[in-house]
Formats: C-alpha cells, sequence, structure tokens
C-alpha cells in the first residue's frame, strides 16, 4: 500500500476504533491489530496516540461538515436551512453506529491540560458556531452581524445539547425539542 494510503487505513481503523470504545479504552495494541499494520508503521506516521488523535477528530469533522453543508445547501433557503441542522442530527443520531459527538466524547476523557486535543476540539466548536452565523446572515434579514453571531450562539448550545441528550437518552426527542426551541428563536 501506498504511503498516504496506509496513513489513511490508520485513520479510518483508529477513527472507528475512538468513536466506538472511547479514546482511552483504545489501546494502540488494539489499532494496530485492527489496521493489520506493524508498531514500526503505526509510528512512522504518527508520533504518538496522542497524534493519531488529532488526525481522528480532523478526520470525523471534515467527513461531518462535508455532509452537513450538502444537506443543508439542499434545503430551501431561510428557516428551513437553519432548522435542517437539526434534520441532519436527526440523520446522524438513525445511523448504525451513532455515538454521540466525537468531539464531546474525546474532550471528557482527556485532562485540561492536554492543549494540543483540546484546542483541536475548540478549533472545531469554533468553526461550527461560525457556520451557523453564516446560516443565520444568509437566511434571516434584519440582524446585524453581532446578533447574528449571538443567535448563531444559541442555536449551537441547543445542537450540541441535543447531541449529548440524544446519546444518553438513547431517543430522538431532544433532537425534536431543540428545533422546536430553534424555531422560536429564529
Amino acid at each position: 500500500m501506498k504511503h498516504a494510503l496506509v496513513k489513511e487505513h490508520i485513520i479510518k481503523t483508529a477513527s472507528d476504533l475512538f468513536y466506538t470504545n472511547g479514546y482511552n479504552s483504545t489501546g494502540i495494541n488494539e489499532i494496530i491489530k485492527e489496521a493489520g499494520i506493524a508498531k514500526a508503521t503505526l509510528y512512522n506516521h504518527f508520533k504518538s496516540k496522542e497524534d493519531l488523535c488529532i488526525a481522528y477528530l480532523k478526520y470525523k469533522n471534515s467527513n461531518f461538515f462535508k455532509d452537513l453543508k450538502k444537506f443543508i445547501a439542499s434545503k430551501e433557503a431561510g428557516k428551513n436551512q437553519i432548522l435542517a441542522l437539526f434534520d441532519y442530527l436527526d440523520i446522524f443520531f438513525n445511523q448504525k453506529k451513532f455515538n454521540g459527538c466525537w468531539c464531546i466524547n474525546t474532550i471528557s476523557e482527556i485532562t485540561k491540560h492536554n492543549d494540543k486535543i483540546r484546542l483541536e476540539i475548540l478549533s472545531q466548536k469554533d468553526n461550527l458556531i461560525n457556520y451557523m452565523s453564516v446560516l443565520v446572515i444568509e437566511n434571516l434579514d434584519g440582524y446585524s452581524k453581532n446578533e447574528s453571531f449571538d443567535i448563531a450562539r444559541k442555536i449551537y448550545v441547543l445542537y450540541e445539547g441535543a447531541i449529548a441528550e440524544s446519546n444518553m437518552q438513547s431517543n430522538v426527542w431532544p433532537i425534536n425539542s431543540a428545533k422546536s426551541i430553534c424555531n422560536t428563536i429564529i
């Protein structure tokens, strides 16, 4: 296998394991075994488990954002595009392997002092808020940039809460409730 393909294979394998079993519960030896590679191969691509975790977070985020943006773009402009955030969550929830938010799951397993992973997660969450702000600006009239950002942060809190609660409750009602509250905000 070519270098880039091996690296991608390692990331996909680690992503499945980290997301399903948790970061701390997944050992390097398990990743090596599942990927069918030698330990040296893993360390040729990643200096540490922490570096592999960063790659996992980026991989999950990239795929999620690509699918989310495509889904929202397919909806009619206006409130529908904003509410589609929650419709997409419903689809995300109904996937066989749904296990909540990869960022929240990971950050709950690391220490406060793990800046490398924490900063990657914060960057992803900031990007999500900024994307929501753009959706508000593009789809709602009469709000300043600051007001749009404030609305986006409120939507973000609903969104994150809906993911966490739907995972904990093993039910879609938190997503539906968050969508309903969002509709009253916008």
